[in-house]
């Protein structure tokens, strides 16, 4: 069954997505002006954030699996969520 994930802003403050080792440095640098700023009115309304990869879709940066930290996260655990990588493959594996 698949979830969706709320793309709220409480959610976007309890993302994990930036801590994990999959996203990088050179990530982190590129993605820096969005990550940022507190997520906007929109966030709901877009297809795309460079994080909360389990509410929107894979990463446009993260192209290596260098671990994954999802099963960590409060979003993941709220949700129920029972898959990996959703940086790496939108709505995750298994």
């Amino acid at each position: 069954m698949v979830r969706h994930i709320e793309k709220t802003s409480l959610n976007a403050s309890r993302c994990k997505c930036l801590n994990c080792p999959s996203y990088s440095t050179v990530c982190k640098i590129k993605n820096a002006h969005q990550n940022t700023d507190k997520p906007s009115k929109d966030l709901a309304e877009r297809t795309h954030y460079e994080k909360m990869f389990c509410a929107f879709e894979k990463s446009n940066c993260i192209h290596l699996n260098k671990g994954c930290i999802c099963q960590t996260c409060e979003i993941f655990q709220a949700y129920g969520l029972n898959k990996n990588t959703y940086c790496l493959h939108t709505g995750g594996i298994k």
